[in-house]
């Protein structure tokens, strides 16, 4: 036996895929309503485009899981978290505000030279953790339960404070893209210390994809489009067999329309955000028309 067949032995041993699944097996899955596939349109930032996108669905007679915000719960005003909460209600939607402030806004010059892109949107010092605890606090005393973590040191505190009752019992944590994991082992990892839903770094593979979910229970949540910021590319065509490989599976939708992760979506932008689910709901249709999709108020996972 040569050594790369030991590492890969041992790999299995401990419950990991053995490389990256090149097989593409079909994922048997599924979230707790018996379904494979849910949508999310990310970089959502106010409460009035948010109402916009959820009453342009109403119009066109679909609807989604998940509006997230992406700049940060410190952005807010209370009475813009409340409207914003109000809005999910009414939806049925599940809400996701981002925490902040992060490295990218502290005074770090390390972030913003060459190699400070390694830093993403970590936090820096403890100070910062103790401010996005705080963050998360504030959000879910106005009502908010589920939110975008950057930094899987802040994750590991929010777990313990989860258990401890520093925060309510029921609220969730999503990993963000932009913490930069892309295999099965951090994907586990991140399960193990408390994640709820883990989004795979922008340009996976489907097999880096199905590793992962050989990995790990959670839901994973998937760009089928980015910014022009995180590369810009458009996936559509791939989206059946993501949901084929990787079920549970959150699919984030609407991103081509900004330039960047925090983009300041307008009316007009939600409307085209909105237009970009119906276009990948159609290659859903057309080529994996046995898919479940879960019915509208499914927030559990």
């Amino acid at each position: 036996m040569n050594s790369m067949e030991e590492t890969r032995n041992f790999l299995e041993s401990i419950g990991q895929p053995r490389g990256d699944l090149y097989s593409l097996p079909t994922s048997e899955k599924r979230f707790d309503d018996g379904c494979q596939y849910r949508f999310e349109v990310p970089g959502i930032q106010s409460p009035g485009v948010m109402r916009t996108l959820l009453e342009e669905f109403d119009r066109l007679g679909f609807y989604i899981h998940r509006v997230t915000q992406t700049k940060g719960i410190w952005t807010l005003t209370d009475a813009e978290i409340t409207q914003m909460v109000d809005l999910a209600k009414e939806h049925q939607v599940e809400l996701i505000l981002a925490i902040g402030p992060r490295a990218t806004t502290d005074t770090s010059a390390s972030v913003k030279s060459p190699e400070g892109v390694r830093m993403g949107y970590r936090l820096r010092g403890q100070d910062q953790v103790v401010r996005a605890i705080e963050d998360v606090r504030r959000a879910a005393r106005l009502g908010v339960r589920t939110f975008l973590v950057y930094d899987e040191g802040c994750l590991w505190a929010l777990n313990k404070g989860r258990a401890a009752g520093l925060i309510p019992a029921d609220c969730k944590f999503k990993i963000s893209a932009h913490a930069g994991h892309g295999n099965p082992c951090s994907a586990k990892l991140l399960e193990e210390i408390g994640a709820d839903s883990f989004n795979i770094v922008r340009d996976y593979q489907l097999q880096h994809l199905a590793a992962v979910r050989a990995a790990i229970n959670i839901p994973i949540d998937c760009h089928t489009e980015n910014p022009e910021s995180s590369g810009g590319f458009i996936r559509h065509y791939e989206v059946p067999e993501m949901i084929r490989v990787a079920a549970p599976i959150y699919l984030k939708t609407g991103g081509s329309v900004a330039k960047t992760h925090s983009w300041d979506s307008t009316d007009a932008d939600a409307k085209k955000r909105a237009k970009q689910v119906m276009l990948v709901k159609r290659m859903i249709d057309e080529y994996y028309p046995e898919a479940l999709y879960s019915p509208k108020g499914s927030l559990n996972h």
